[in-house]
């Protein structure tokens, strides 16, 4: 361990290499109290250190690039057309790049981490990450996957190396066509991310992400962004949704084993986690309504961007909309050890809806599966990003557009695949908004939840909602009746329907970027049908 050596990535005269540390040593190191700005951790109340990430408090998806090479020739590039983050950047580009990254990094002490992303052996990467930041190496060992001593012992060379220079910026970017200054760059060939311009912790979580929906499908197996729970008979469910539609919240289920909150595939052999950690949402975070979210914020778990006092007193509700906090998966009392199961029986596609159209829930039939799953709705709502006035749709595909590295159809076909085998049936809940303008309740989300996973959905009673051609129930057990219709929530009903036209047509004009194929076109009739 003690002979590691940087110089293969160009990084030279290292002052100390910390190599996968213990989170005592982390403590130590980010709470130094010589540090300054963004690299200083503040203790919290609750016993978790919290850090800042300065103007980045998410993911910068206008500055991902991939290398155009021969090794990237399958990715599914941005075009006029189908618009996504997988922008093409020169091997020139990523020459300089590289360069500015190791040379930010050399000459100072390191930290270094050797994890693996995915909890099946025969499928994980082994990752290492290098970074110059204390608390960006306790992210990492709080979000991948640990590994044993022995296997540290007989790790080898990495499948795959991140280096964080979070502190560098690129002040070439206009010649080689990028965003900005800022850079999260992958190249398939040398199999290496560089990061520089943004201390966020995400960038190194969703980058691996990428890759993982990358080399997973290749394989023939399904890469998901959702969360996945097990019940005690073995009943596997998994939740789709993009942030802030309950993935974390709904899964995390005292009377299931949590299997993992965000990034999981699917194989001959059923669900697993690629993670080792979870990575909530704290903002208006409520102990009551999120008990185990809120018991998981402990020492070893790292606050981000949350509002403290100089005490360390935690204000949740103040701060920007992605406040996260990110902990080891163990920090969940109910957890299944190794984060896999077998395969999924429930397949839940969470959206936010924030027109107040769609349905809590619907059953979907395998057609409107693969249509709500390659077009990823949610909705931002009014007022929740500066200059979002309406309700903003966003159609992201597979719930995890960003994320996708080969073309969606590949990821649909992986997923129905999967549960044509083993007999899943699938479901489109709302955790948005209604004709009240309230936002639907935890409570009445979690009941719909339960009826899905005890099956007493499929013996309720259903009526058809028109425009979108969804059943839907007419009642379930410990949910308000008053809700299951979405037009019995508005004053008049008309004005659900002329809502319902207008997104419905969202929905189509979205879709059309997917009927460039036989399968595509037929699946048109499965969405809504606006006159």
């Amino acid at each position: 361990m003690a002979n590691l050596d940087l110089s293969k990535y160009g990084i030279v005269d290292v002052q100390e290499i910390i190599h996968n540390p213990s989170y005592e040593k982390l403590y130590e190191e980010e709470m130094n109290p010589a540090l300054e700005g963004f690299e200083k951790g503040q203790l919290s109340e609750l016993d978790a250190v919290n850090v800042m990430t300065g103007e980045f408090t998410g993911r910068s998806p206008k500055d991902k690039f991939l290398v155009d090479n021969e090794a990237s020739q399958d990715i599914w590039w941005t075009t006029p057309e189908s618009p996504n983050d997988n922008k093409k950047v020169s091997e020139e580009a990523w020459d300089y790049l590289k360069e500015i990254t190791a040379k930010q990094l050399s000459g100072k002490k390191l930290y270094v981490m050797d994890t693996f992303l995915g909890a099946n052996e025969n499928s994980r990467l082994k990752i290492r990450f290098i970074m110059e930041v204390a608390w960006q190496a306790h992210f990492v060992k709080n979000m991948f996957i640990r590994p044993t001593e022995e296997e540290l012992e007989n790790y080898g060379e990495p499948d795959f190396v991140a280096m964080n220079g979070s502190k560098t910026q690129n002040d070439r970017w206009e010649e080689f066509g990028m965003n900005s200054p800022v850079y999260t760059v992958f190249n398939l060939k040398e199999k290496m991310q560089v990061i520089g311009g943004s201390w966020y912790g995400g960038e190194m979580k969703k980058g691996m992400f990428a890759m993982m929906n990358y080399y997973l499908p290749k394989a023939g197996m399904a890469a998901m962004h959702c969360s996945a729970n097990v019940g005690k008979d073995g009943d596997v469910a998994i939740f789709f949704g993009l942030s802030g539609t309950g993935k974390t919240t709904l899964s995390t289920d005292p009377n299931r084993q949590l299997i993992g909150d965000d990034e999981h595939g699917w194989d001959d052999e059923g669900v697993f986690n690629f993670e080792g950690g979870c990575y909530a949402k704290t903002i208006n975070l409520d102990k009551d309504a999120e008990p185990e979210i809120y018991g998981a914020i402990k020492r070893n778990a790292l606050l981000e961007n949350v509002t403290l006092d100089a005490d360390g007193k935690i204000d949740f509700n103040s701060g920007p909309a992605n406040t996260r906090v990110s902990y080891p998966i163990h920090h969940i009392d109910n957890i299944a050890v190794p984060s896999k199961a077998g395969h999924a029986k429930k397949v839940i596609f969470l959206t936010a809806d924030a027109f107040g159209v769609t349905p809590p829930v619907s059953k979907l039939t395998p057609e409107q599966t693969k249509y709500y799953f390659l077009s990823g709705f949610t909705a931002k709502l009014a007022g929740t990003e500066r200059g979002v006035t309406t309700p903003q749709p966003t159609f992201s595909a597979c719930f995890g557009g960003a994320f996708l590295s080969l073309h969606p159809t590949k990821y649909g076909e992986e997923l129905v695949k999967k549960m044509e085998e083993h007999g899943a049936e699938a479901y489109l809940v709302n955790t948005g908004w209604n004709g009240t303008g309230k936002r639907i309740s935890i409570k009445d989300t979690r009941g719909i939840i339960t009826a899905i996973l005890d099956g007493s959905i499929d013996k309720a009673p259903t009526k058809n909602l028109p425009i979108f051609n969804l059943e839907i129930p007419t009642e379930l057990a410990g949910v308000d009746t008053g809700i299951l219709d979405p037009r019995d929530t508005y004053a008049n009903a008309s004005e659900w329907e002329e809502k319902a036209k207008d997104l419905g047509a969202r929905f189509i004009k979205n879709f059309v970027k997917y009927t460039d194929n036989e399968e595509g076109k037929a699946l048109v009739a499965a969405g809504p049908q606006v006159d």
